[in-house]
């Protein structure tokens, strides 16, 4: 068993974007099949470049905010509630398009 607490973890920059701030709160290695469990925070007018992973998918939720998800070049709004799961080898990109931060809950799960 862990028990983490989010405010208790180091901040820091994602690697697509440093003004883009995060916590990880489960690492590599730490649960099977899992790369990381984290909460990033996008100011506005910030993002994390399109990019892809082909050995994992990702799984992104909006806690607050609201912005804009781009999967394979195809925009989506992102806004509180929403979910969006990107699988391995999908070119995605997350924007914050709206005038408050945006609070993003994510986790990345290695593929098969």
């Amino acid at each position: 068993m862990k028990l983490i607490k989010i405010n208790e973890q180091p901040e820091r920059g994602v690697s697509h974007n440093a003004k883009v701030r995060k916590r990880v709160m489960v690492g590599p290695g730490v649960v099977q099949g899992i790369t990381n469990y984290s909460r990033a925070v996008f100011p506005p007018g910030e993002k994390a470049a399109e990019h892809l992973h082909e050995d994992m998918a990702e799984v992104f939720t909006c806690e607050s905010g609201c912005g804009e998800i781009r999967v394979n070049d195809v925009g989506y709004v992102f806004s509180a509630g929403t979910t969006v799961v990107v699988g391995p080898g999908e070119v995605h990109e997350i924007i914050n398009s709206g005038s408050a931060n945006l609070v993003v809950t994510y986790f990345g799960v290695l593929a098969d």
